[in-house]
């Protein structure tokens, strides 16, 4: 098999795992303030930056469920695609606590900003850039869910998978 198919048949399982456990938490992936575990694995494109698209249609089966509907779907989606996008953009600096602490940063503000936004407005009928207040408390509760996902679950992991033989084996392999 060739690389370029080993590249997509990863992506595709980062993407299947992405929607599935974003799906098996359910109580706590979707809604105002929402925990998305899901969302560690977006450390993986800083390390392999082929996988954001995969990371972006998992997001995008995941959302179909989402009681936003259609806004979730494209925006919600294209939050977790930018953060990703960003992420693999930082990883080419090469890893350090700075860059890595930056990268964890990139979901906690495409997905405050955008998702507090579609939030706001599936949820109150309220536009967003009339009413700040409510974005503003969307915004943050989003912002605040993937705060503690990113730092609490995301950084640890993404210190510690370079540190082993079989992660490292995969990065020279896929790179």
């Amino acid at each position: 098999m060739n690389i370029k198919s080993q590249k997509l048949i990863t992506a595709a399982v980062i993407g299947a795992l992405y929607a599935v456990l974003t799906m098996l938490l359910s109580p706590i992936s979707y809604g105002p303030l929402q925990f998305r575990v899901s969302e560690v694995l977006c450390i993986l494109p800083f390390f392999l930056p082929y996988t954001a698209w995969g990371l972006f249609f998992g997001c995008v089966i995941a959302n179909l469920v989402s009681a936003a509907g259609i806004l979730d779907i494209v925006f919600g989606s294209l939050a977790t695609l930018l953060a990703c996008l960003s992420m693999a953009k930082l990883g080419k600096k090469g890893a350090s606590l700075k860059t890595e602490l930056l990268a964890c940063f990139m979901p906690v503000v495409w997905n405050g900003i955008i998702v507090g936004a579609v939030l706001c407005y599936a949820l109150t009928d309220l536009m967003p850039w009339n009413n700040l207040v409510p974005f503003l408390v969307y915004a943050g509760d989003v912002a605040l869910g993937e705060l503690v996902v990113m730092y609490a679950i995301a950084l640890p992991l993404m210190r510690y998978l370079p540190k082993q033989k079989f992660f490292t084996e995969q990065l020279t392999k896929f790179r």
